[in-house]
């Protein structure tokens, strides 16, 4: 396995510090292990740490009134957790649970605000994350309440392509998607209207599915359609 110096250097709001610099992160952080359903932060407890996915993927999730899950996001590897709490000091605002084996990378709230004010450019790269979490929620937030189940459904595969997707010749490749039940509880509907939506696109020959690995055929084409 890499360094965790390394695994930082993918780290968007990290990549662009020097090796010196990351070499002190890793030191001064903490490298966790979580097997597959482990409750890794629970919503409302008080934020301590930044934390870092170094390896596996987790989903951020509230519970809703009636007790059902909704997801909020997936994220994966060299994606972070955590940042909302430690900079205003408030609760946690969702839950986080390891969807597979995963390794974390925890910075501890003090650490991490020295961070800042020593590197700006720290800063700098986690406000444009921030933001672009911001327009990604935005465009959800868009699809769930204007769009139909399949243009729902479209949008979640449509933002797990672009965070995990490897694009070749137009056609883009999700290697492991998320169980039907994960995906509705992205998508705001039931596991069948996922078995069947995504059922239907590939009768329309806009994607393929091989187990847990789904292929969209032509990407601009179903982007154009559904987003």
């Amino acid at each position: 396995m890499d360094s965790i110096t390394d695994l930082l250097a993918d780290v968007p709001i990290f990549s662009d510090l020097p090796v010196e610099t990351m070499a002190k992160i890793a030191r001064i952080g903490t490298l966790k292990k979580y097997s597959k359903d482990s409750l890794i932060l629970l919503e409302d407890e008080v934020g301590s740490a930044l934390f870092v996915i170094l390896k596996g993927r987790v989903k951020v999730a509230r519970n809703s009134s009636d007790g059902k899950e909704v997801i909020l996001t997936i994220l994966n590897e060299s994606d972070f957790f955590g940042e909302m709490a430690i900079l205003d000091g408030l609760t946690r605002s969702a839950s986080v649970i390891s969807m597979e084996d995963s390794e974390v990378f925890l910075i501890h709230r003090s650490d991490f605000l020295l961070l800042l004010k020593q590197y700006p450019e720290i800063s700098i790269a986690l406000l444009q994350e921030l933001t672009r979490r911001l327009r990604v929620s935005d465009i959800k937030i868009k699809a769930l309440s204007l769009k139909d189940a399949e243009g729902k459904v479209a949008t979640v595969l449509l933002q797990i392509a672009d965070d995990v997707g490897r694009i070749k010749n137009g056609i883009v490749e999700i290697e492991k998607l998320p169980v039907q039940q994960d995906l509705a509880n992205l998508a705001g509907t039931s596991r069948e209207t996922i078995s069947r939506t995504i059922h239907n696109f590939a009768k329309k020959g806009l994607v393929e599915l091989e187990g847990s690995k789904l292929r969209i055929l032509n990407y601009e084409k179903f982007k154009e359609l559904y987003y």
